[in-house]
This record gives C-alpha cells, structure tokens and sequence, in this order.
C-alpha cells in the first residue's frame, strides 16, 4: 500500500494546527467555533480515507482524480475559514499601520493612485484580466502538468499547497483586508475618517468599471473573498510559484507565463485588491516558501524512496499515480 506524499503531510498537517489553535484559543470572535473544531476532525478522516482507498484501488478513475485534485479543492474553503479566525489573536485589522507605512515611504497610496492615473477601459480591463489569470495559473499549470507526468504534478501540488497554508496561517495571525476599506466594503471595520477621504477623493473611474473583467472579478469577490486576507499577497506568491514549475516543466510557455505574473503583480495593486507591501510581501513570501517547499518534498520523496519527478530533458516519463 502506497504511504502518503508530501501533500498529504502538509495538508494534514494544516488542518490539525489550525484545528488545535482554535480549540486553545477560541473566544468571542469565533462563536461557532465548536462547529468548525469536528469539521476539522471529518477532513483528517476524509484524507486519510482516500489516501488509503487509492492505495487499495489506483486504477478507479473517480478516486484517482480526487486523489491528485483534493487539495486544490480545499483550497477556498481553507481561505474562507481564515475570515472567521484572524480576530483570535489580533483584535482588530492591521491596515491602519500598512496605510500610514505607505503614506510615509511613497508619500501617497498607491492602492487609489495607480488607478486613478490611468483610469481608461482598456488599461482597466489588461490589469483586470491579469488578475483574473491567477486561476488561470493555478488551474492550467495544474492539469498540465497531470496530464504530462503525474509525479510532476504532485511535486507542483505540493510546493503551491504548501505556499498556500502558509499564506492561510499568516492571515489568521495578521488580519490585513486590503484598499477595500478604502470605500467601506468591509461591514464591521473601517478606517479613520481621513483614510476614508482618501477613498472619497478617488472613486473607480466609471470606464474601467464597464469592463468585463472588472465585472467578473467583483463577483468573485462578493462570493468569496474573506476580509482580512491580503497580507502578504496569496495571488502574488502562488503565481510565483506557478511560474517556476513553467519554467522547470512547461518550457514553451515560460516567458509568456513570467509576463503574465509580473502583470498580476502590478493589478494587485492597480485593481485596489492588496497595498504595495501586500505585493512585496508575497513576493518575498514566494522567495522563501517555494524552495523551501521543493527542499521538503525532496527529502520526502527520497524517504519513501520514490522516483523524482523528471526534468524536460529527460524522455516522458509513464504517468504514476
């Protein structure tokens, strides 16, 4: 029977810590926490479960797909929960102190600037389509790469996962909901007055709110986005990190995967989603947190004594599960 892999680990693992914090340190911010806490319980079950039952039956098409995708599929739910936890151990949302941060460095906030300068359709719809290239990123990469070789895949699941909680854990620690509160879209926290005026003095350019994408990506935002979960930038570090698995797997689209992300990078900011340090900060998160990633996976791999995943160079490799 197959042991598990360096996602199982991880995800797992994730889901017991961020369990375990809740059961220590609940408090009035998280009134259903006794709900969350055997949800947690049912998840390292439900892993544990289909790690085995692909194990006893890998060739059964239903169990293999969810055997490879099931932490993709988590994903939001993970990112929804962080909302509902990221006032256990700050009491209140940090983005008063990023506000005056850029005030002081740039003289001015570039979260409300940047659209401002530009405020055309079409330049509107370039960021806003860049943003939306994230999913793109994750989704693509990822079937590509399943599709190619599945030992690449799981290395690529398991470097943007583990980014991913990591990202997840630091929201819960340090609750920063971004240029939103610029224009009061968050219903219990807001900014003192003179931020807000900010936001007063720089409203959404009526061209750029026309736009498809703007459209698109507002609705994604009303149905899923957290507050409190912008710092440091999950879009910019798992965009990162799928661009380095372009350019170690997927060689053809390296360059115009490179472009895309240095795209979302600026739309971030110019989308008025995440402060420029938000943007810094997920860069230098995807600095650290992927070769880390690649670093325990290795060692993971060569414990159980798997073969590693091949490089372009070497002949296609027979798909395992």
């Amino acid at each position: 029977m197959k042991r598990y892999t360096f996602v199982d680990y991880a995800t797992q693992g994730y889901i017991a810590l961020v369990g375990l914090l809740i059961v220590f340190f609940h408090n009035a911010t998280v009134p259903s926490w006794e709900k969350i806490v055997p949800l947690h319980v049912l998840g390292l079950v439900l892993v544990h479960v289909l790690v085995t039952a692909h194990a006893v039956r890998p060739t059964n098409k239903g169990l293999d797909f969810f055997r490879h995708f099931y932490p993709v599929l988590l994903y939001t739910a993970f990112y929804r929960e962080t909302g509902m936890l990221n006032e256990m151990f700050v009491p209140t949302y940090l983005d008063p102190h990023l506000v005056k941060f850029e005030q002081a460095v740039f003289g001015f906030q570039p979260s409300l600037a940047f659209m401002s300068k530009l405020p055309y359709w079409g330049v509107g719809e370039l960021f806003y389509a860049a943003y939306f290239s994230y999913y793109v990123m994750i989704a693509g990469v990822g079937l590509a790469l399943f599709l190619r070789d599945r030992r690449q895949f799981f290395h690529y699941v398991s470097v943007v996962s583990f980014v991913f909680y990591c990202c997840y854990l630091a929201y819960i620690f340090l609750p920063v909901t971004g240029p939103r509160l610029f224009f009061k879209e968050v219903d219990h926290f807001q900014l003192p007055a003179e931020w807000l005026a900010l936001g007063a003095a720089h409203p959404y350019p009526p061209a750029v709110e026309k736009g498809v994408f703007f459209r698109i990506i507002a609705e994604i935002y009303d149905l899923f986005e957290p507050p409190g979960a912008a710092f440091p930038s999950s879009h910019v570090a798992v965009a990162l990190a799928t661009v380095t698995f372009s350019f170690r797997y997927l060689p053809r689209i390296r360059w115009a995967h490179l472009v895309t992300a240095i795209l979302l990078c600026f739309a971030t900011v110019y989308c008025r989603f995440h402060y420029a340090i938000d943007v810094i900060a997920g860069a230098i998160a995807a600095a650290l947190l992927v070769p880390l990633a690649n670093w325990l996976y290795v060692r993971t791999v060569n414990r159980l004594g798997e073969v590693p995943a091949p490089s372009p160079a070497s002949p296609t490799a027979v798909p395992q599960s």
